[in-house]
């Protein structure tokens, strides 16, 4: 059968909407962007332990005293882990793109009910919105929006609505025939029968809808740190990158807390909003026995009370951020910035993350406010060349980024090469006595699982790994390059060291895995991996001219390769988390670097 190229089809249709309905994607975005800033600013406003007050009585209106308690004790749990501004950015995500799904999926499930024409047209499209993989609604949404929240926000509504629309059409389905005959016969119109029979007596089975699209609305965000939405969802996806354990469960479990929290409130909503749930409510309470205590624990509050309730903790915590508010201190050294906002991307591999954190301090003693995120390298070029993100400062060229630069060359600026002459290769423990070469791989594959541990699929160099060096050594039906991430091939590299056991990776020189592992770079005969790389400052298209005294500084950036390994290595030692407190210290342990990278002077 012919080769159908239907993702070519699919990149030319995104082409086109990107060039002529720009506009549109733009209205969009300025709309959606500002209704999640400011719920985000209503929820992240106030002190973390009011507002888990605030969440609490909601909680004990909604399920009773014990749900409180409980829920402020983990609310309170995940300030603990210093996880609150990214647990309110989730929650502010959530809360944003439910509604967003719920004025869509409520009419269309209506719609769907009251025609089956509709209803089997929604069908198959209802279908494959939700049975497509939740990472793919992320590539149109970087297309057309660029990082941050609103590609999360437009994945999750596509990927939340299905329930919504079912739920509303299966219910209104389920309401008994007669009744709206009844209705219909007393002359009521279709409009009241609907709104005044058919919803009410459905609204059990919308709720239950409701609340299925908020767990996969929050399903869907944490996924959509991926794409830089933030949140907790990106504390996540860092976590997992970088190997982070410890970071890993805590931010695993403010996802979880988060999740019952909205699961069990979304749950008992309908015990207030349905005349069923409030009939059922009423009658369990009259019927209820037991000790005081119990009765106690039961007891929720009427609406006034909760509101009376919300309100107070509300007015406190406004009053503290009047009494707390106050000028900020800029930081140390000449104020040349006059704290203007400059965005740093950097992708998880170690001299990135090593000259980001770096640079964030020095901008910061220059009285720059740099914002720090990390994404994969495809997002990353994507919202330089879009402007969303300023500058990065780890684009391996001419082959390692070789497509991403050719792609977008156009919409970046070249800042220079700060690092060089580089070296990719493939890389052995030295306990490997009898392999030497990449030609000494053949016949060995048993030895190595018959597997290349690698790191992220859309690097350049597993590109070339897989069409090139693999297969001019004849090992490409011997030997399988398994892509995962930086972090998870150096940690496949250490448990492999200490059982000495084979193991082959992907490499690069300058990386302090040399100086902490005995290893040794395969020989390349045929030259396949090419010349040594530079190491590039890659910035927006207008970077020089938003950022020209930045722009001044980075064009003259170089680091000796005796810099970089004390650099990284101090990373290293400072853990996971740490970055920044470590970057700080080794420049703090060589002042002539601040000078040096960033002159005060004119």
């Amino acid at each position: 059968m012919p080769r159908i190229h239907f993702g070519q089809w699919v990149e030319s249709a995104v082409s086109w909407l990107q060039t002529h309905l720009n506009w549109l994607f733009d209205a969009i975005s300025t709309v959606l962007t500002g209704a999640y800033d400011g719920v985000n600013a209503v929820l992240g406003a106030s002190h973390p332990l009011l507002m888990a007050g605030i969440l609490a009585v909601v909680a004990w209106y909604l399920r009773g005293l014990l749900a409180a308690v409980a829920a402020f004790a983990g609310l309170a749990l995940i300030d603990s882990f210093e996880m609150w501004d990214e647990a309110m950015a989730t929650l502010s995500l959530v809360l944003v793109a439910s509604v967003i799904t719920l004025l869509m999926a409520v009419p269309l499930g209506i719609w769907a009910s009251r025609s089956r024409a509709v209803s089997g047209a929604l069908r198959p499209v209802l279908d494959v919105m939700q049975t497509m993989p939740a990472f793919v609604y992320l590539i149109p949404g970087v297309m057309f929006f660029s990082i941050g929240p609103m590609p999360g926000l437009i994945a999750t509504v596509v990927f939340s609505m299905p329930p919504g629309v079912r739920m509303t059409e299966l219910g209104i389905r389920q309401v008994d025939g007669e009744l709206v005959e009844a209705a219909r016969a007393f002359g009521t119109t279709p409009r009241d029968t609907l709104t005044r029979v058919q919803l009410p007596l459905a609204l059990p089975t919308i709720m239950a809808g409701v609340n299925q699209v908020i767990m996969l609305a929050l399903s869907m965000v944490v996924i959509a740190g991926m794409a830089g939405a933030g949140g907790l969802g990106e504390a996540v996806y860092a976590a997992v990158t970088q190997v982070d354990i410890g970071g890993g469960v805590e931010s695993g479990l403010a996802v979880v807390i988060l999740a019952i929290y909205v699961d069990r409130m979304t749950g008992a909503l309908n015990q207030r909003v349905s005349p069923l749930g409030r009939r059922a409510l009423a009658k369990a309470a009259a019927t209820a026995r037991g000790a005081a205590y119990a009765t106690v624990l039961r007891y929720r509050p009427g609406t006034a009370v909760a509101t009376v309730g919300v309100v107070v903790l509300a007015l406190v915590a406004g009053g503290m951020n009047m009494a707390g508010g106050g000028k900020e201190t800029v930081a140390a050294g000449a104020d040349i910035g006059h704290g203007k906002r400059i965005k740093l991307g950097y992708f998880p591999w170690d001299e990135a993350v090593a000259t980001t954190y770096l640079w964030q301090n020095v901008l910061e003693d220059r009285g720059y406010k740099p914002d720090v995120k990390q994404l994969d390298p495809g997002p990353l070029y994507t919202s330089l060349a879009q402007g969303q993100m300023d500058v990065q400062f780890d684009s391996w060229l001419p082959t390692t980024h070789k497509r991403y630069w050719e792609l977008y060359r156009d919409r970046l600026t070249d800042l220079g090469t700060w690092y060089g002459p580089t070296s990719l290769e493939l890389t052995v423990p030295s306990y490997m006595k009898d392999v030497n070469s990449i030609d000494d791989l053949k016949g060995k594959g048993g030895q190595f699982g018959g597997k290349v541990v690698g790191i992220e699929s859309s690097a350049g160099n597993m590109g070339m790994l897989n069409s090139k060096v693999l297969k001019e050594y004849g090992l490409d039906g011997e030997y399988k390059v398994v892509s995962s991430t930086t972090s998870t091939m150096l940690a496949e590299l250490d448990r492999a060291y200490n059982k000495k056991q084979p193991i082959v990776v992907p490499l690069w020189s300058p990386h302090w895995a040399y100086a902490k592992y005995d290893l040794k770079k395969l020989k390349d005969p045929k030259g396949v991996w090419g010349s040594g790389e530079q190491i590039h400052t890659i910035g927006k298209k207008d970077f020089a001219e938003d950022f020209p005294k930045v722009a001044d500084w980075m064009r003259k950036f170089t680091m000796s390769e005796k810099e970089l390994a004390s650099l990284e290595a101090e990373l290293q030692n400072g853990g996971k988390g740490k970055e920044k407190e470590s970057a700080r210290r080794w420049l703090d342990a060589h002042p002539d670097m601040l000078d040096r990278l960033a002159p005060a002077g004119a």
